[in-house]
């Protein structure tokens, strides 16, 4: 009997480990791969908005499943139709068009629950989340889902983010800031439809992956991405190989217990007049940057800033203080980052942290933020860690210690590499 109870606790003793280890395995692999390269398809705009459908588009087991499948042939078969149907009949109503090249509420409910009954981990889908989605961290804060569950929840965010570009880049929907991210046209000219239909028809015409349920639906909304001029999101890409190359290749020579701070990042600030390449305020941020690299408290210094400030300017803030640090603050250019997406101060964090974390940086390392005296401190109130929840549903950093009127510490969270669905120049 003393011999059972012995039995029965090494019994229990097992399964407690044996549980512990599994939850350990499963959550370590949750964790995103600092070596995983993202997957494109030569469009990074479509890549970095849509990544699963990229996904599902270039992974080629993938993509046969999807094909042979009845239910999203249907979907498939229903956008192609409405699409050919469109141009024929919708004339001068340009909501005509759009209407069924969105995905409606029980598509995207229906695509859902059929991808999770196709979905099993040792098929095509369940590598998708395994070897793309989990280890890319481009969906991470959805990771906490049953695979299953979060493939169906990853669908919901690509289709709602196709929706989201066609309405505001064909519809006109009001985006977050209009100041600086609206159509480019006048919806209530007579010429407006003419427009749209001319869209449908080139879309019609390519018929690029109409066999895929999302293939009509993806092309429409970059059509019209495109003819907006909105192609921030693929500026200067692959930065790796291009403006990033000298510091990229820096960063596996750098012995970092030398320095205090990982980065100095400068968030960006853009000029009022069309005219005008770097504004006031850039300048003194970097000049404030250019300091603290010459003091040796960083080996890198990040300028981060896109295209924004005035509407549809062609100057990105990133590459303007760029030279403005190398030509007359004598920075050395394998000493600087470009981040030239970023359209607001939240992201000018947020993207810094992917950089970090794609580029090998430390990611346990605090780093620095150093601007002018009022963004500073704006960056380390509660109002900015609550604009970002609204914002961007995350919080990319952790402050640490104010070192003085114009430099504060954060320490990156890895958050910051979930895609934004409704920020399509910078998601």
């Amino acid at each position: 009997m003393v011999l059972s109870k012995n039995l029965m606790r090494i019994i229990l003793l097992l399964f407690f480990f044996l549980i512990q280890f599994q939850k350990g395995y499963t959550q370590q692999n949750k964790l995103p791969d600092p070596n995983y390269k993202l997957v494109s398809p030569g469009s990074f705009v479509q890549s970095k908005n849509y990544y699963l459908l990229t996904l599902f588009q270039q992974v080629k087991d993938a993509r046969i499943m999807l094909e042979k499948d009845d239910l999203l042939q249907k979907v498939a078969q229903s956008k192609l139709n409405h699409l050919r149907s469109s141009v024929k009949e919708c004339k001068t109503d340009y909501l005509c068009y759009t209407s069924g090249m969105k995905f409606s509420d029980q598509e995207i409910k229906e695509v859902g629950k059929r991808l999770k009954e196709l979905y099993n981990p040792q098929n095509a889908l369940g590598k998708i989340v395994k070897e793309h989605l989990l280890r890319s961290g481009s969906y991470i804060l959805l990771s906490g889902a049953k695979p299953d569950e979060f493939l169906r929840k990853v669908w919901e965010q690509d289709a709602k983010a196709v929706n989201h570009a066609i309405e505001v880049y064909a519809e006109g929907k009001r985006p977050n800031y209009p100041a600086i991210d609206s159509i480019a046209f006048n919806r209530y000219r007579k010429s407006y439809p003419v427009l749209v239909y001319d869209c449908a028809d080139v879309v019609r015409q390519e018929s690029k992956d109409t066999s895929l349920f999302f293939g009509s639906a993806m092309h429409f909304a970059l059509q019209f991405l495109e003819i907006n001029e909105r192609s921030e999101a693929a500026d200067y890409e692959p930065m790796e190989s291009t403006v990033n190359k000298a510091a990229f290749d820096q960063i596996k020579k750098t012995d970092w217990s030398r320095y205090k701070y990982a980065v100095i990042l400068v968030p960006g600030a853009g000029p009022d007049t069309y005219e005008r390449a770097l504004s006031e305020g850039g300048i003194l941020r970097c000049r404030v940057a250019a300091k603290r690299y010459f003091e040796g408290q960083a080996p890198f210094i990040i300028v981060s800033g896109g295209r924004v400030h005035p509407f549809k300017t062609k100057y990105s803030e990133a590459f303007e203080m760029k030279k403005f640090l190398i030509e007359t603050l004598h920075v050395p250019e394998n000493a600087i980052i470009m981040e030239p997406h970023a359209r607001h101060t939240t992201t000018n964090i947020r993207n810094a942290v992917r950089l970090m974390f794609r580029y090998g940086m430390p990611m346990d390392k605090p780093s620095l933020v150093s601007t002018m005296r009022s963004q500073s401190y704006m960056i380390t109130s509660d109002s900015f860690a609550k604009r970002c929840m609204r914002e961007i549903n995350h919080i990319p950093y952790k402050s640490g210690k104010r070192i003085s009127d114009t430099d504060s510490e954060f320490f990156p969270v890895l958050d910051a590499l979930q895609i934004d669905a409704d920020e399509p120049m910078d998601p």
